[in-house]
């Protein structure tokens, strides 16, 4: 409950959010998220100069990719908690200056072992930007088509941060060095937080129940081990104990966390009765998959391009502009569209490009004339078809949950595509170890990733609505 002075103190602002907010808020705003996802994309094509310059092997490189993910899903929906019971400035600003730090000292990492743990670090930061950095957009604007707007253009930047961080980071690598790739957020996070600190607004903090633990910690030692077992068993062999274990203990992680979120109600971290809608189950199974191939694909490719054909760093970051640049215009489409047909058609059309662009590259992972071309239509088919889905996905989970939990389904979808990333690299970087050369690596990633894309097509189109007034609102 607000006390008098809280209650007078947003009166006193009040005047000041009405209208129109600062376009400058909204740009410092988007920096903090446009920081978080650039930080997915941007280390890919850096990574043949990290193993080169530290010494890793495959599995090395999946964990510095995976440190990132496994601590952002796993807490996505915890930091949605901490940003209502705490208010969404003070743990947007938090976020921003340990993304900052950590970003800075990741710069200077020395060793594999450091670098994963700023990595996890650096994922637990990320965590706290996202529904923080949405909840003070939603109680700065006021106005309902302001705040609509100001959302569109928040969430837009998932595909200007998708396009920039494969040509940044490949350009940042070769001409700086890869640790650049850290370096970069150092200034981003600086303006975000001078801008936040200045202009937004504090959001009301909600009086939550308690923080469910057990949820927490339960679902960040599955994953953990999950990935571990994945990653680890192609070196320790699938039958060692370490590799045996790290799978024993994920599925009894996973079982402690359905008990903890069946006894713990609506006050779960993740309420199953959220799951009696089969067009939300839909839409998480479809997210993970539509991450699963397209991490797993970006991490593929990246190596091959560069370990395969030869590329430099900037070149590879320039082959994936056929897959970056539909996702920077093409959900302005999307948003439209889906508007008017619902969230079903679009991604199913989205799973299909996916899945085909995927495929159709598989047979061509030599370096003649036809192989470039299959890459290209391919990386554009693919392209497209992220752009299609992931517009469609969030409209399909806002469509699909009461209003009250419509933050909890947002956090959700984010958790199940991060997890999917997490599994995208453990799984096809199984598949690029266990094979006899880059070339047959990749082609078999490519057909894995691109048939679980495929089944994404088959569960966005049976399981996900049509048309109803929650998703043409």
């Amino acid at each position: 409950m607000t006390t008098q002075a809280e209650r007078e103190r947003h009166s006193v602002a009040a005047p000041k959010r009405s209208g129109k907010p600062s376009r400058t808020l909204l740009i410092g705003l988007s920096l903090g998220y446009f920081m978080v996802l650039l930080d997915m994309t941007i280390v890919s094509v850096a990574l043949p100069a990290i193993a080169g310059d530290l010494h890793i092997g495959l599995s090395g490189l999946q964990w510095v990719t995976n440190g990132y993910t496994i601590t952002f899903a796993a807490l996505l929906l915890t930091a949605g908690w901490l940003s209502d019971r705490f208010g969404g400035r003070r743990v947007f600003l938090w976020g921003l200056v340990a993304f900052g730090v950590l970003s800075g000292v990741s710069a200077v990492a020395t060793t594999l072992g450091v670098l994963v743990v700023l990595r996890l670090a650096l994922g637990v930061a990320g965590a706290l930007l996202l529904p923080s950095s949405l909840a003070l957009i939603v109680h700065s604007y006021t106005d309902p088509a302001e705040r609509a707007r100001a959302v569109g253009a928040w969430a837009a930047i998932t595909g200007a941060a998708l396009a920039a961080g494969p040509l940044v980071g490949g350009v940042l690598t070769d001409t700086v060095g890869w640790r650049a790739i850290f370096l970069i957020n150092v200034p981003l996070a600086l303006l975000s937080l001078v801008v936040t600190a200045r202009l937004a607004p504090e959001t009301a903090r909600k009086q939550r129940s308690g923080l469910d633990l057990t949820g927490q910690l339960s679902a960040v030692v599955a994953l953990g081990a999950l990935v571990y077992a994945l990653i680890e068993g192609p070196d320790k062999g699938w039958t060692g104990g370490t590799v045996l274990g790290g799978f024993a203990l994920a599925v009894v992680a996973a079982a402690v966390f359905l008990i903890a979120e069946l006894r713990s109600g609506d006050a779960a971290m993740l309420p199953l009765r959220m799951f009696r809608s089969r067009s939300f189950s839909s839409a998480l199974v479809a997210g993970l998959l539509a991450n699963f191939g397209l991490s797993g694909l970006l991490f593929a490719l990246s190596l091959f391009f560069q370990e395969g054909r030869g590329y430099s760093s900037f070149a590879a970051g320039l082959a994936f502009l056929p897959l970056t640049l539909p996702t920077a215009f093409n959900p302005i489409y999307t948003g439209r569209l889906v508007g008017r047909i619902g969230p079903r058609r679009p991604a199913t059309l989205g799973f299909v490009l996916m899945g085909v662009g995927a495929l159709i590259q598989a047979p061509f992972t030599g370096n003649s004339a036809g192989a470039l071309v299959a890459t290209v239509v391919g990386l554009l088919a693919f392209g497209f078809g992220v752009s299609f889905a992931l517009p469609a996905l969030v409209a399909g989970v806002a469509g699909s949950v009461p209003a009250e939990l419509a933050g909890i389904g947002a956090g959700a979808l984010n958790s199940a595509r991060q997890v999917g990333a997490s599994l995208g690299v453990a799984v096809l970087g199984v598949i690029l170890n266990l094979s006899s050369s880059p070339a047959t690596g990749t082609r078999w990633a490519l057909v894995v990733g691109g048939l679980s894309l495929l089944v994404g097509a088959l569960i966005a189109g049976s399981g996900l609505r049509g048309r109803s007034p929650a998703t043409a609102g």
